[in-house]
């Protein structure tokens, strides 16, 4: 085994020791990490969405923060702002929380599409412009944003272009009997994931994400990938396919998913397990209202995977 394997493994461990029962949510959460992508949870509250961020976080030995959104927040809640000092008389820019290496952005969809929207640019470039100045983020950096289902009441729905910087959309589910038995039981003495120790620093993590680009993908799995994307832009049930982007991102999380189970190369099998996760809230259903756009898309996904030729 690889020195690079040995490490996801470790990381692996690492976190599903404090997320019970969920080995799955916590490998697609490291497809969007080693992917250099960023991670969207779409679940009701209190199902370990934070543990999750969190357990990332301190495994990596990086910085962390986390931002509450709210109605009332605005973008230099997130990016910073200039401050004037009197005794300089000058500005100075204080950085926001946005400037650390695992953000999780709490209740995305409980503050406005502007606040939203200032997140874009960090996502998509590693860097935030303020005050006509562009100031970059130390990599790695990493966005696990969360939001409540869209018939929660106080909600504003992610514009298509910032759902669009997701590598992944999932939802992480009430855990079954056992390990609910298990979670509380891990949660007598306190906080399982604050006692989590590091098993490699952030250096370690751009190394791997280096290692995901350098997998190859071979043009038959390429033509594979694209066959279901295309299928996707001419889908008599769906108003928007997915774009160029969201197929360079889609081959991306299959490079990541082949890293994560050890292999050095992709297989179909990553594209299908991916297809819903990485495509679904990147395509917009006709006809219905938004509140049923998620779970229809998955099943369109679904079926246009079980149609597409397999090479």
């Amino acid at each position: 085994m690889s020195e690079g394997s040995l490490l996801v493994e470790k990381l692996v461990q690492n976190v599903e020791g404090v997320i019970a029962g969920k080995p799955e949510v916590v490998r697609l959460a490291l497809v969007a990490l080693l992917g250099s992508g960023h991670l969207l949870i779409e679940d009701a509250p209190g199902v370990g969405k934070t543990s999750l961020a969190k357990a990332i976080a301190r495994s990596l030995n990086c910085r962390f923060a986390r931002l509450q959104f709210t109605p009332d927040m605005l973008p230099s809640d997130i990016l910073g702002s200039s401050v004037f000092l009197p005794n300089l008389g000058e500005f100075e820019f204080r950085r926001g929380p946005v400037f650390t290496n695992v953000l999780l952005a709490d209740e995305i969809n409980r503050t406005t599409p502007r606040t939203q929207s200032a997140l874009l640019e960090a996502m998509n470039e590693g860097q935030v412009s303020v005050e006509g100045r562009t100031w970059p983020l130390e990599p790695p950096f990493f966005v696990l944003a969360t939001q409540n289902p869209f018939e929660f009441e106080g909600t504003f729905p992610l514009p298509e272009n910032q759902l669009d910087r997701f590598m992944l959309c999932i939802s992480i589910g009430y855990p079954d009997p056992v390990a609910e038995r298990e979670i509380l039981r891990s949660h007598r003495q306190g906080e399982p994931v604050d006692g989590l120790q590091p098993v490699l620093d952030p250096a370690q993590l751009l190394q791997l994400q280096q290692a995901v680009r350098e997998i190859p993908v071979d043009d038959a799995i390429t033509d594979y990938l694209l066959r279901i994307v295309t299928a996707t832009r001419s889908h008599p049930e769906l108003a928007l396919g997915v774009s160029p982007r969201g197929a360079l991102t889609f081959s991306r999380a299959a490079q990541a998913r082949a890293f994560l189970e050890g292999r050095s190369y992709v297989v179909t099998d990553d594209v299908k397990k991916l297809a819903g996760d990485v495509l679904s809230h990147r395509v917009i259903c006709r006809g219905l209202l938004r509140e049923g756009q998620r779970v229809r898309a998955r099943n369109i996904i679904r079926q246009i995977v079980e149609g597409t030729r397999v090479p």
